[in-house]
Parts: structure tokens; sequence; C-alpha cells
């Protein structure tokens, strides 16, 4: 049987980022020097891939710190915890590593100076995510609101103008976040931001990527974790640029849904990508799905080149 030809667009940047790289050696190098098991709170990063190889490694995944012993060693997640997690953690004589990505921590310094600087801050974010929950959590309760979409921007009611400020989430989509930022300047002229952007620069050529490929792709394909948020934002940058059949593959399950359900045309153009948190093994094992049903041109879709690299902790070089 004759296989269909497909052009496979490979978006580069793609994958890992340098805050998500470090965070997953932090753990393997811990491991090392202290012995397994290591506790780590909550996921290193949004992915099931790379958690599973962690525990294979000797990696203990907990919900919270109160979940490993006390006296043990206890990784902090790459999205930020809140203060009062440290604290516990030292009332419990255990040994914390933060593995905060620096582009998070950044975030939290700026947040605790508004704070020192009596401002009310805006965060835009999505609720509940661990990201946002470690930012809010870096100043008392009642210090930081939640901006969850541009309505709510729109509508809400601040009572002391004067003193404001806004920081963001580092995994939001770039467009959406410059509209909400539109208004609160609009409605609030004094209020302060971020001395550089706090979208980190892994997001924004992401998506930079996905929006230069929606162009030439009939379908995108993003690879990333159902709760990864900049994997989702993928998606959703894929779909407002035009490619509406765009879809997150979060295991080998969905790849073989998008396989067996689509009846594609003579000549089609896939655009492949994957979230900061998913690593390359898997960008491979779809490649070489396609490959075994297609005839794949691969296309190499660079836009950016990245070589940023964060040290490992002291405690760890």
């Amino acid at each position: 049987m004759v296989k269909q030809n497909i052009n496979l667009y490979l978006a580069s940047p793609r994958g890992f980022c340098a805050g998500v790289d470090r965070a997953v050696k932090i753990v393997e190098q811990a491991i090392k020097k202290y012995g397994s098991p290591i506790y780590v709170r909550h996921e290193i990063v949004h992915n099931k891939d790379v958690v599973k190889s962690l525990e294979s490694l000797g990696a203990i995944f907990v919900d919270e710190i109160t979940d490993a012993p006390e006296n043990s060693t206890i990784i902090f997640s790459a999205h930020g915890v809140p203060k009062s997690v440290f604290v516990n953690a030292k009332k419990r004589n255990m040994l914390p590593i933060d593995a905060t990505c620096p582009l998070v921590t950044k975030v939290h310094n700026e947040t605790i100076k508004h704070f020192n600087s009596s401002r009310k801050i805006l965060l835009i974010g999505h609720k509940n995510h661990p990201e946002v929950i470690g930012t809010m959590g870096q100043v008392p309760d009642g210090n930081v609101i939640l901006i969850e979409s541009l309505n709510e921007a729109k509508n809400i009611y601040i009572e002391d103008t004067n003193n404001l400020a806004y920081a963001t989430q580092t995994t939001l989509s770039v467009d959406d976040t410059k509209e909400i930022i539109e208004v609160l300047t609009q409605r609030f002229p004094d209020i302060k931001g971020p001395s550089t952007e706090d979208i980190c620069y892994a997001t924004t050529n992401r998506q930079l990527a996905v929006k230069s490929m929606a162009d030439m792709c009939d379908y995108i394909l993003v690879i990333g974790a159902q709760n990864s948020s900049n994997s989702q934002r993928l998606v959703e940058v894929a779909k407002k640029n035009g490619v509406s059949n765009s879809y997150l593959i979060s295991d080998e399950d969905d790849l073989n849904i998008f396989l067996n359900n689509f009846n594609f045309t003579d000549s089609i153009n896939i655009g492949l990508t994957a979230g900061a948190s998913a690593p390359e093994t898997l960008v491979q094992i779809l490649i070489s799905k396609l490959k075994r049903k297609f005839e794949v041109n691969l296309i190499d879709h660079e836009v950016v080149k990245e070589d940023i690299i964060f040290n490992l902790p002291k405690s760890l070089r």
C-alpha cells in the first residue's frame, strides 16, 4: 500500500525550557548527593513521563510536606511555593531544596517589593495553578487580587487606585495578557508594572513558533500534559491564529485517537510542538508513529535560537 505524504513542521524552540531542565536536574543531583528517597512536593514539572522517570531513580512525590517524614530532604517544584511552605518545612527539621524557576522567583521578588511599598497587587493568572498559589503566598493574605480574564479586568472595583501594581503568571497567552494589561493601564494610569515582562521567554518563544506555523498548517499537535498551562496556551494560540484542528496530545492514547479519527486529504501539513515541560522523547515517539502510517517529510521550523541555562543551587553544584 502506498503511504500518503505529509509535511511535518517541527517547531523550534519546543519542549523543555531552562527552568524545567534545571528542576529535573535538581532532583537527579539531590538523589546522587543525599541518596534516595528524596521527597518532592507536587509534580516537579507538569509531565507524567518526567515524574515517572524521577520516581524510578528514587524520588517520592507528595501532595504536602506533611506527607513526607520529618528530617527528610524535600524539593519544591519549579512552579514555586508560598512562604508558609518553607516555614513549615523548617519546623519539621526538613532540608528544603528550592527548584523554583528563576523567572518565577523574579515575580515573587516583585510581589514582595510591591507589598513593602504598600501597593495592592493585581495578579493576572489562573486560579488554583501552583504558580499562582506560590506567588500569592509571598505576601500576607488579602494583598493580591487575582484577575483571570479581560472581563474581570474591565469590571474590577479598586478602592485605592493610587497604590496599585500588577504581575502575571509566567505561562500565559502573550496576546491575551497584553489585552488585560492594556485595560488595567487605561483604567488605572498610575499602576506599576514589572521592570521586564513577567511572561517567560520560553512561553513567548513557543507561542511565536506556533503562530508562524499557523499560516502553513492544516493541523497543529501540541505535546504536553492536560494540567500544563503553557501547553494548553499553545493549543489556544494555534486556534486563535486560524488552525481550528489543533490538539493537545498528552499521551500515546491521544495520538492513537487522533490518527484513527482523521481522514486526511491528499496532501497534508501538520505542525508539531511541545510544551515547556514535555520531554523530547515524546516528540520522537510521535514522529516515529506518524512515520509508520505516512510518508513523512520532516521540516525544521526554527523561529528563535534559545541558549539560556540556569545554574543549579550552590548546594548541588
